[in-house]
Parts: structure tokens; C-alpha cells; sequence
């Protein structure tokens, strides 16, 4: 099976209502993805994908996405052990992002740099400037020993 994408309907009440999923990708082919944490709903990461690598993430159950810096598809966890397995997609009103509910297998960590997720820094303010913290520097894994190569 493979999945496609028809265009989108042309009204705005049926792009709205339930019936097909019609992906609005952006000029470069991407729609944002939206990943949480299927058990306590942690924000774990913001990724882009392409229409194969949607696809992928319908067909297969694993969530794949679109390396913008690397220019290609890539399955997450793949080389880590941490696959994202997807319990549920949702799509906003105007079909233009997906919120994926995954669960995290391996480590439980999603970002490469070994943390659960990639939201471990806090924005704030310190005379004058704006900074960064690191809130979250529990490391699941060592990225030097899981990874041979740096992304």
C-alpha cells in the first residue's frame, strides 16, 4: 500500500471536516510536525516532513521525517535505537502541520544530543541580553558512543 495526498478540496467547510487528508505543504515540499510524548504529553521535538516521508509515518506505524540541513529522509531512531512509534496523527484546521503522539522506544530520549527531549533550554532575559539555560541535562545516552558521525 502506499499512501497519496489528493489536492486540497476547494472549499474551506471540507478542507475542515473529517473526509480525506489533504496536506498543505509549504514551497519547499514541508509541513511542520509537531512530536509529544504519547504517555505524559512532553513536547519532544518540531520536525518538517515531505509527502514520502508522511507516507512512511502513515504506512509503517515509525515516524520519518525531512532533514532540511541534510536534504533527505530520515527515520528517527534509526541509528540511536530510539524509533518513535506514532499511537496517533492529528492535522490542524487548515491541514498545514501534524502533531504526532509517539512512544519512544530505546533510550526514551529523543534528541541527538541524548536528552528525552529537544526542548532542554529556557529563553530569558540577563542585562539586556537574551539567553539560554539548560534546564534539562539529564543525558539518556552518550551521542559520541551512539552516533560515529555528527549531524
Amino acid at each position: 500500500m502506499t499512501v497519496s495526498f489528493p489536492p486540497p478540496p476547494a472549499s474551506k467547510s471540507e478542507l475542515e471536516g473529517a473526509g480525506a487528508f489533504t496536506p498543505k505543504f509549504d514551497d519547499n515540499g514541508l509541513v511542520t510536525a509537531v512530536v509529544t510524548d504519547a504517555h505524559d504529553g512532553e513536547l519532544l521535538m518540531v520536525a518538517h516532513m515531505n509527502a514520502e516521508a508522511l507516507a512512511l509515518t502513515i504506512e509503517t506505524g515509525v515516524a520519518h521525517y525531512y532533514s532540511r540541513s541534510r536534504g533527505r529522509l530520515w527515520k528517527k531512531g534509526e541509528t540511536s535505537g530510539n524509533l518513535q512509534t506514532v499511537t496517533e496523527i492529528r492535522t490542524d484546521c487548515d491541514q498545514d502541520a501534524v502533531w504526532l503522539k509517539v512512544s519512544v522506544a530505546g533510550h526514551d530520549a529523543t534528541c541527538h544530543t541524548g536528552r528525552r527531549s529537544c526542548f532542554y533550554r529556557t529563553v530569558g532575559l540577563r542585562d539586556g541580553s537574551a539567553t539560554v539555560e539548560i534546564t534539562d541535562d539529564h543525558r539518556h545516552f552518550d551521542p559520541d558512543t551512539v552516533y560515529t558521525t555528527k549531524s
